[in-house]
């Protein structure tokens, strides 16, 4: 498969931590555990980027296996991959559980959740599910509304609010839990940008 104009740059950006000795590498990544820890982030914000990046070269490297650092002591081992751990929430969260930032498996499972989590999440999931399959309608289902660029246009509308909530409300109640949390503040199917999301 052919690579795409973002991977390349991706890899590019990437070529920063890759250029770094392994000791470094964990210092810094240590490092920026500390400065993340206690927050809910955007996924596009740039320090989870450049920390995203770090990551995956540390997994490639298995860093985290070789003791090299302290880590926050909020950040404990994820049973994926024994990085720290990074979760990310995701609009498929009840299906895939919290992401892992190092690895990109489920770090922890919707029903290892806190049961009150797993309240408010799927109560969010349910209210978001038939919002971003507005994005997925055939031709059938588009014939049962009389403008589908407008309901389109309405589930992108409702779409934003629903992550704006994940970043005011749903995300900040994984930090009683969890050293961090990473929220997903784009809906690329409804064309929804982090710029469209307020918080």
């Amino acid at each position: 498969m052919e690579e795409s104009a973002a991977d390349r740059l991706w890899r590019e950006y990437n070529g920063v931590f890759a250029d770094f000795d392994d000791l470094t590498l964990a210092r810094w990544l240590s490092q920026t555990m500390g400065q993340l820890q206690g927050r809910a982030w955007r996924f596009s914000h740039p320090l989870i980027g450049a920390f995203r990046l770090g990551a995956e070269v540390g997994h490639d490297r298995q860093i985290w296996l070789k003791r090299l650092v302290s880590v926050p002591v909020a950040f404990y081992e994820s049973s994926c991959c024994r990085a720290p751990i990074a979760p990310l929430l995701t609009r498929d969260v009840v299906e895939t559980g919290l992401i892992c930032q190092h690895c990109s498996e489920t770090v922890v499972a919707f029903d290892e959740f806190p049961l009150e989590l797993q309240e408010a999440v799927k109560n969010w999931s349910a209210e978001y599910a038939p919002v971003h399959a507005v994005a997925h309608w055939d031709d059938r289902q588009r014939k049962t509304v009389s403008n589908y660029d407008k309901a389109y246009e309405n589930a992108a509308q409702q779409a934003e609010k629903l992550l704006a909530f994940t970043g005011n409300k749903l995300g900040p109640q994984f930090l009683e839990h969890y050293p961090m949390i990473i929220w997903e503040d784009q809906d690329e199917c409804l064309e929804v940008t982090p710029e469209d999301i307020e918080l």
